[in-house]
């Protein structure tokens, strides 16, 4: 028998890992779907008219491949200790959280938890977050995060002017705040009309502004108590925020006690790397009386149907994109993994641990300071915690020259100072590098004494709920950390399959090198020479989006999708200055849109004008026409989806874009959906002028349990010198992120997702992300109708199921989205974009057998809907109103009018592993009339099973 070698490459990424469905299986799908081949379903998929004409060019990596190639480029980092600090610090990850945390699917593969039965654990762990940031700040209420500290300020800012008893129309920021941070408050406060009045505390008018804020540690070091300032802002209805430390306050006198209405900052140095800026968990906590008035997401206590204990996300309302137009933010995500992170760090060390962590870095600096002050150094400021400023001179370029060749970054500031920051890795073979830069031999004993007065010390406790004061041996951390993860649903259990998200694999080669020191211990601010691999990194990846896209430039600043869209308006708006367009202020929005389009444009001055849709679903031609005509000379910007919010090509693309550039706007078409276009369609070559990308979708960063994110921005040549600039880096218009390329560590996920891709690969992942959906829509006929098809019977990459007629019956989109969790599944995305219906997203990423799991699921599920429209059981007694079943359910006694087994073990489930949701169907009105946002006492538990 004549040898015929095998054509399987078995390091062919795209084909055998990353895409689910095998040649084989792809041909009996495409059997039920009713086509011959993968191409001609495409072509009854999407329109001709708008196809890209040359395939996406480069060749994929293997995964050893990749592994070498991120090999060579981390080398060309060059890794220094950061001395810099302005708001970044060293610090040191708990190997325990890197590995049971950072690098477990379990955590950073789980998806926003807004079904709370199947994220009790990430939801306890958030909970921790706001506990601890509420006991450090003395404040009542913290979020779940927000996106960096500058944004966080922003977001105070404008949460400011909505509490305010004053009406004056300036904020006031202390010159003493981080330079990026000042930076991205003019920015946000430009389109909202805001007076930014940046000046020393001392000149401080209360009477002038709705509000103020006030670094604490100051960005050169500064420790003050702000207590009479505050005061006097109260007095003249004003708002004080606060810009502070976590670490700092384990020392130090707490916002709270100061009458600080607001506080923000960062959680970065709580065991999260700096890399090159991100991603880390920014924090808010306000005082009670403002809890209903701060952005971002809140995890509260609630109770299940039994009565039990259940985290939930409290006030859902408050979700600025459901609030569209009338939003007062559009935060849209936080930084979930990184908050978890941050909590179980504190977890980890507890308050004596933090404190003693504290003490540490600030008595190191004291004696820093002492000996720069002994060698007759001018040093600042009187009172500090961890940073000193010292006046150089004329010999600041050759102080940190000095530093470097010590290994060491300095600060530069002005052009006669340089700053140092210690933070927890600083130990005295740093010191003594510190003073060998400034030609000092030797370092001065140790001593217990503080650089800050005696009355700015801390006095009151924190941190004194039990779970910060486990036994901190690792046995013990790990089993925490594992209990609270086999509460969840992840990606690394089953399949989620949630329409407009896009939870596709997340590969283990793409994540491993974000945690190498090379990429993960840079700070953003370091000089660019040593950060050449990140330049090559970055600069490779845009020219891959940009072919992808047809754009000509990109922004890697936005930190997520919804900051993305801001700063793509932004653009259009200072486009539209440059050419003296200062009355373009109008934004065309299909109603059918994401609703963080209008909360966006809200945001950047904008009048929102809403476009009808077709019955069809498509936007409404003629609609739209009308409405650019009336705007005129007004009109700014259109923001589509595409292909739509209905999971559809819409045909007339093309004539939207070139209505509205009939009239003078720009084409702003949201990314979200380019999961189904990827080597299929560039959203730049169909008369798109700007589009943001969701990394964290299309291009395979994990969504974390809620973040991070990244939302760069694509544009055409004529928009890319208005894109966002940095203090850091120049630019002519402001940034709306921290740091100049944003979250810059996990750009390296999305970098090497293209490498092992390829061009070809990539395109292959739209076509089967689009099979996939045609494949559920066609094998669920007859059992559920699809709401919106293409012209030829196709949907795109995801499918609305109309679940409305069911209500009839009594059954709703709830029962159905709680009864797929007994079935081991997520839910897909609910009530939206149509309320009372089901949006379902296979992507590429999921195998057949998994995709015939979940019909199995929705078919079984179906069954009971009919037995309940003939009447052989009501719906409050039918296992769709009793969903999801716990095991708590299975082993009590069984009174219910459906078989246990029905119950607790329906099509499509698992028996050997099963996963069993912790709690009940969770009661979300008694959470949001009992609102608990912090801890409650172990005591509470027990009262609540009694």
């Amino acid at each position: 028998m004549a040898f015929t070698p095998t054509d399987y490459n078995p390091y062919d990424f795209a084909n055998r890992r990353h895409i689910g469905p095998s040649p084989a299986e792809m041909e009996d799908m495409l059997a039920a779907v009713g086509v011959r081949s993968l191409d001609e379903l495409i072509d009854q998929t999407v329109p001709a008219s708008i196809r890209q004409a040359r395939p996406l060019g480069w060749a994929p990596l293997s995964e050893h491949e990749l592994t070498a190639k991120m090999t060579e480029v981390a080398a060309k980092n060059r890794v220094m200790t950061s001395l810099i600090g302005q708001g970044y610090y060293g610090t040191v990850t708990p190997p325990a959280i890197q590995r049971n945390i950072l690098e477990n699917p379990a955590w950073y593969t789980a998806y926003t938890p807004y079904q709370p039965e199947i994220a009790q654990g990430r939801l306890e762990a958030l909970l921790n977050f706001q506990t601890m940031v509420c006991d450090l700040t003395g404040l009542d209420v913290a979020n779940a995060s927000l996106l960096d500290e500058a944004t966080a300020a922003a977001e105070a800012m404008a949460m400011a002017e909505r509490v305010a008893k004053s009406k004056a129309k300036a904020f006031f920021v202390d010159r003493f705040c981080h330079p990026q941070t000042i930076a991205v408050i003019r920015t946000r406060a430009l389109p909202l009309g805001i007076e930014v009045i940046e000046d020393m505390v001392e000149n401080l008018d209360p009477e002038k502004v709705f509000g103020a804020i006030f670094q604490y540690p100051g960005s050169y070091g500064h420790v003050r108590d702000y207590t009479a300032e505050i005061a006097a802002l109260h007095g003249a209805g004003a708002v004080a925020v606060v810009a502070t430390d976590l670490l700092a306050l384990c020392l130090l006198k707490e916002p709270g006690a100061m009458g600080a209405d607001i506080a923000i900052g960062s959680s970065q140095r709580f065991g999260v790397q700096m890399g090159y800026g991100g991603p880390h968990a920014a924090f808010m906590a306000v005082k009670d009386a403002h809890k209903r008035q701060m952005p971002g997401r809140i995890v509260g206590v609630s109770i299940d149907a039994n009565g039990n204990p259940a985290y939930r996300l409290s006030l859902q309302t408050r979700e600025q994109h459901i609030r569209r137009e009338k939003a007062t933010s559009n935060v849209c995500t936080a930084q979930a993994l990184l908050a978890v992170m941050a909590s179980m760090y504190a977890v980890f060390h507890g308050p004596k641990g933090l404190r003693a962590i504290a003490e540490r870095v600030h008595l190191r600096t004291q004696r820093l300071a002492r000996a720069l002050k002994a060698a007759g150094a001018k040093v600042s400021p009187k009172a500090f915690f961890d940073t000193i400023t010292v006046e150089v001179g004329v010999g600041q370029a050759g102080i940190l020259a000095a530093a470097r060749a010590e290994g060491l970054n300095f600060r530069k500031i002005g052009n006669n100072r340089v700053g140092i920051s210690l933070d927890e890795t600083t130990d005295e073979r740093v010191l003594v590098k510190v003073l060998r830069a400034f030609g000092i031999l030797g370092l001065p004993p140790h001593r217990a004494a503080l650089g800050f007065p005696e009355e700015m010390l801390r006095e009151t406790p924190y941190l004194t709920h039990p779970v910060f004061h486990m036994n901190r041996a690792e046995s013990e951390m790990m089993r925490y950390m594992r209990r609270l993860s086999d509460r969840d649903l992840a990606l690394d259990r089953a399949m989620i399959p949630l329409g407009s998200c896009t939870m596709k694999l997340n590969a283990a080669a793409e994540m491993m090198p974000i945690t190498w020191p090379e990429f993960a211990t840079l700070h953003p601010f370091v000089p660019a020479d040593q950060a050449a691999g990140y330049t090559e990194a970055i600069n490779d990846l845009t020219v891959k989006l940009c072919e992808i896209t047809g754009y000509d430039a990109f922004s890697m600043q936005p930190n997520s999708g919804a900051q993305g869209e801001y700063a793509g308006l932004m653009t259009i708006l200072a486009y539209h200055r440059a050419r003296g367009d200062h009355d373009r202020k109008i934004c065309l929005i299909p109603i059918s849109a994401h609703g963080t389009n209008p909360a966006s444009a809200q945001m950047a001055g904008m009048e929102v004008v809403v476009v009808k849709s077709s019955p069809n679903g498509d936007v409404d031609v003629e609609d739209f026409r009308a409405k650019a005509e009336a705007a005129g000379n007004r009109l700014a910007a259109c923001m589509i989806t595409y292909p739509s919010t209905h999971g559809v090509f819409e045909e007339t693309v093309r004539e939207v874009c070139q209505i509205t550039h009939e009239f003078g706007g720009q084409v702003y078409i949201d990314g979200a959906n380019m999961n189904a276009m990827v080597g299929l369609v560039k959203p730049g070559e169909i008369g798109g002028d700007v589009s943001h990308l969701n990394l964290h979708k299309t291009f395979a960063i994990p969504h974390g349990g809620g973040g991070p994110g990244m939302g760069p921005i694509g544009v055409r040549a004529h928009l890319a010198p208005h894109l966002p600039g940095h203090p850091e880096t120049g630019g002519a218009e402001g940034p709306v992120s921290a740091a100049p390329y944003g979250s810059a560590s996990i750009l390296l996920i999305s970098w090497a997702y293209c490498l092992m891709m390829g061009g070809a690969g990539l395109t292959q992942a739209t076509r089967v992300a689009i099979l996939n959906a045609n494949y559920i829509a066609a094998r669920l006929k007859g059992a559920y109708g699809v709401l919106y098809m293409g012209n030829k019977g196709r949907v795109a990459h995801e499918c609305i199921l109309d679940t409305r007629p069911f209500a009839e019956a009594g059954v709703t989109v709830d029962d159905i989205a709680k009864r797929l969790i007994d079935n081991g599944f997520h839910a897909p995305t609910m009530s939206w974009p149509v309320a009372g219906t089901l949006m379902v997203e296979p992507t590429e990423s999921e195998t057949k057998a998994e995709i015939d799991r979940f019909i199995t699921a929705l078919l079984a599920i179906r069954e009971e809907i009919a037995a309940v429209e003939k009447g052989e059981i009501s719906a409050e007694d039918s296992p769709l109103r009793h969903a999801p079943h716990t095991v708590e359910d299975l082993v009590a006694d069984w009174t219910r009018k459906y078989p246990r087994e029905q119950g607790c073990f329906p099509p499509g489930s698992f028996r050997e592993d099963k996963y069993w949701p912790p709690v009940g169907r969770v009661d979300n009105v008694y959470g949001d009339r009992n609102l608990v946002c912090t801890c409650p006492p172990v005591e509470s538990y027990a009262q609540a099973a009694e």
